[in-house]
């Protein structure tokens, strides 16, 4: 069994606590021990690294991921792309993520059935880097919801599946369990102009997903901007519930309500860089304000403040894939947690590490022993400038399931 050893180095652990002191010895894919101060861990043949003080945290995951999002300027530009071209595209964002510093991705949704299939097996087996990733179906919506890029002369593929019913719906889902997917999306309220502020998927729609997926062992995540369909989401027993921008105060108190089994991810990555970055593909921000998009950030913000305090685990994951919010840039989530939603350094990076290792369910984003040693050496101190992860330049490590991806420079 191939150990490494990674001595001198400030350990946070991704718990909350400060940094300490100390060694953490690696023994095939799992963290063997993590030793304060100057106690030595026993290693035979160990490969060793000296971290010459450098910041140890877990590998950071992203909670809504869009690996098959090719930074494109609209969804519905998504279908048009050839399957083996979107393949390759997949796989390169993949890579792009793992070398971010992004360990785990838990998708949001894929643009074709079996694209996040196809890309997280050959990652599993090795063959193509890539973070630990759940393979999520494409977003499951109604007509006339998110995702529905037809119109009634033209039929257009996009990143939505269309089923209307019950019994679509159940079919859709089936479809994409037999497929392989490990998360089933659905769309409930609409995006930005398309409804945002009311729910269009019935609750009865909304039960069918749920309970079909659940009889199969799949998760349920849920595009769910308006209050009610918050809502519907909490009643029919939805995972992870992305938005939730609309949410009024009978809505909090139901998230507050199964705040032990579910997950949130506001994904307020795409609507700043609209609002900000978006002018180089036609979006002032005078445009995007008049598509109420400042108005949904302010929304967004008093809704994650509020679940912040009311102890509902928030994971990041900003929607990255589009033109102005790229694959790779995904780290701008921590900066965008502390300047909006009121979270402290440690409380944003414990949303990108360890509540995301709860939210994938496969012992990451902590180091501790026994786990899987999914672990980032930083070159800096993220407690004290969030953004020193958005620069790749900084993390000097990365490693995953105890293969070195990125290995620091070791002494001669």
């Amino acid at each position: 069994m191939n150990a490494i050893v990674i001595r001198n180095a400030r350990i946070w652990d991704g718990d909350g606590g400060d940094p300490f002191p100390g060694t953490v010895l690696i023994e095939g894919a799992r963290i063997a021990a993590v030793a304060p101060g100057a106690n030595e861990p026993a290693a035979e043949s160990a490969l060793e690294i000296d971290a010459a003080g450098k910041f140890l945290m877990p590998g950071m995951i992203d909670g809504h991921s869009h690996l098959t999002f090719d930074d494109i300027p609209a969804g519905p530009d998504l279908g048009a792309i050839p399957p083996e071209e979107h393949t390759l595209i997949t796989m390169h964002n993949a890579r792009k993520l793992l070398e971010a510093g992004f360990t785990g991705a838990y998708g949001a949704a894929s643009a074709k059935i079996r694209l996040d299939v196809v890309v997280r097996n050959e990652i599993e087996a090795g063959r193509i880097p890539g973070p630990r990733l759940r393979a999520a179906s494409p977003e499951i919506t109604v007509t006339a919801g998110l995702g529905d890029a037809d119109l009634l002369h033209i039929s257009r593929d996009s990143f939505g599946l269309v089923a209307n019913g019950t019994d679509e719906i159940v079919r859709a889902v089936r479809l994409c369990v037999r497929e392989g997917v490990d998360n089933i999306k659905i769309n409930i309220s609409g995006q930005d102009l398309i409804h945002a502020e009311h729910a269009v998927m019935k609750e009865d729609e909304v039960r069918a997903a749920v309970d079909t997926a659940h009889e199969f062992g799949k998760q349920v995540a849920a595009h769910a901007r308006a209050s009610e369909s918050v809502k519907r989401a909490v009643r029919c027993g939805v995972d992870v519930i992305y938005h939730c921008d609309y949410a009024d105060e009978e809505a909090l108190d139901a998230l507050e309500s199964v705040k032990d089994r579910i997950f949130c991810a506001p994904a307020i990555g795409l609507q700043h860089a609209a609002l900000y970055d978006a002018e180089p593909w036609g979006i002032t921000t005078e445009m995007a304000e008049a598509r109420g998009v400042r108005r949904l950030i302010e929304r967004s913000s008093e809704t994650h403040a509020a679940l912040r305090k009311r102890g509902v685990r928030i994971a990041i994951g900003g929607d990255y894939g589009f033109a102005w919010n790229p694959q790779g840039t995904n780290a701008r989530d921590i900066e965008h947690f502390v300047n909006y939603f009121g979270f402290s350094p440690s409380e944003a990076l414990q949303a990108a590490t360890k509540v995301g290792g709860e939210l994938m369910g496969n012992e990451t984003g902590r180091i501790a022993e026994g786990w899987l040693a999914d672990l980032l050496l930083v070159d800096g101190d993220p407690l004290t400038d969030v953004t020193l992860l958005q620069d790749r330049d900084r993390i000097a490590m990365i490693m995953k399931g105890g293969e070195l991806y990125k290995a620091p420079e070791l002494p001669r």
